[in-house]
C-alpha cells in the first residue's frame, strides 16, 4: 500500500513537472529553435543529476551500473530523448505545447501495445476500447467539420500533428526499454545514463548538420536560457526521474494513467501565458482523451 502511494504520488508530480517543462520549452523553442533547446537542456540536466547524486549516493556518474544496464538505458535514451523529444520539441514550435501534449496522451496506449509485442504483455478488449476513446478525444480537437459541406478538415498543421505522434511513439518505446533495462536500479542515475547517451547522439547529429553555431547563439539568449533552465529542472531531472520512480513503485498502467493528465493541466497555463483561445470542444476532447487512457488501464 505504501509503495503504491509513493508510486502514484510520483506519477502525479511527474504530470505537474511535464506541464511546466512543456510550457518552458515552447517559450524557448520559439526564441532559439527546438534543436539547440534539446541539447542544452540535457547538458544542464546532466550536471543537476550529477550534483544531486553525488550528495545523495557519493557518485557523480553511475559508475556502479552494469554494462547491460548501460546498454539498454543508452538505447532508451537515444530513442526517447533524441528521436522522441526531437520530434516533440519541434511539434511545440509548430502547433504549441497544449496540442502536442494532448497528442502525447497516445503514449500510454502505445506503451501497452509495445509491451504486448516486446514483453508479451496481455491486451484486453477494454484496453483496445480505451485506445479508441483516446483517439476519438484527440480527433475532436484536431478535426473540424466544414459547415457548408460534409468534408472534415484538420484544424492544425498536419506536420505538427505527425511530429507529436512521433514524439509519443518515441516516449512510449523509451519507457518500455527503460523499465526493461533499469529493473531496481536508482531512477535518477538511470535517467543520467539515458541523458549521457542522448548528449552523444545530439553531438553527432549537430556535427553532421552543422547546428553548433545555433547552439552557441542560444547560449547568449538570456530569456531563452532561463526558460531552458526551468524546463531542464522540471523535465529531464525531476519529471523523467519521478516517472521512473513511479513505475518502480506501482504498475506501469497506473503510473501512465496518472501521468496522462497533462493535456488537462496545461489548458489554463496555455490560456494565461500564450493567450490561446481554447474552444469548448477542445476542452471536451482533452477530457475524453484522458478518460480513454484511464479506461485503458483501469480494467
Amino acid at each position: 500500500m505504501i509503495n503504491n502511494l509513493i508510486g502514484e504520488s510520483a506519477a502525479l508530480a511527474t504530470a505537474v513537472c511535464w506541464t511546466i517543462t512543456a510550457i518552458a520549452f515552447e517559450l524557448a523553442g520559439k526564441k532559439v529553435g527546438s534543436l539547440p533547446v534539446n541539447l542544452i537542456r540535457l547538458v544542464i540536466a546532466f550536471f543537476i543529476i550529477g550534483i544531486f547524486s553525488y550528495f545523495r549516493k557519493g557518485m557523480f556518474v553511475a559508475t556502479d551500473a552494469s554494462n547491460e544496464l548501460w546498454l539498454w538505458l543508452s538505447i532508451s535514451g537515444i530513442i526517447g530523448f533524441v528521436i522522441g523529444d526531437l520530434l516533440l520539441f519541434q511539434a511545440f514550435v509548430v502547433i504549441g505545447a497544449r496540442l502536442s501534449m494532448l497528442i502525447m496522451a497516445l503514449s500510454p496506449p502505445m506503451s501497452a501495445l509495445l509491451g504486448y509485442f516486446i514483453l508479451n504483455e496481455n491486451l484486453s478488449f477494454v484496453n483496445m476500447l480505451g485506445m479508441a476513446v483516446t483517439i476519438a478525444g484527440i480527433a475532436i480537437v484536431v478535426l473540424n467539420k466544414e459547415t457548408k459541406s460534409d468534408q472534415v478538415e484538420v484544424s492544425y498543421p498536419i506536420k505538427g500533428i505527425l511530429l507529436a505522434i512521433g514524439g509519443a511513439f518515441g516516449q512510449a518505446l523509451g519507457l518500455v526499454l527503460s523499465k526493461y533495462g533499469m529493473k531496481d536500479y536508482d531512477p535518477f542515475l538511470s535517467t543520467q545514463i539515458r541523458i549521457i547517451a542522448a548528449i552523444v547522439g545530439f553531438a553527432v547529429l549537430f556535427s553532421v548538420l552543422g547546428i553548433w553555431p545555433k547552439v552557441f547563439s542560444a547560449l547568449r539568449n538570456k530569456p531563452a536560457m532561463l526558460s531552458i533552465s526551468i524546463g531542464s529542472v522540471f523535465g529531464p531531472f525531476l519529471g523523467v526521474s519521478l516517472s521512473l520512480l513511479a513505475i518502480q513503485y506501482t504498475t506501469t498502467g497506473i503510473a501512465a494513467t496518472i501521468m496522462s493528465i497533462v493535456p488537462i493541466l496545461i489548458i489554463v497555463p496555455s490560456i494565461v501565458i500564450f493567450k490561446e483561445k481554447v474552444k469548448a470542444k477542445e476542452i471536451i476532447g482533452a477530457v475524453i482523451a484522458v478518460c480513454g487512457v484511464i479506461l485503458f488501464f483501469a480494467f
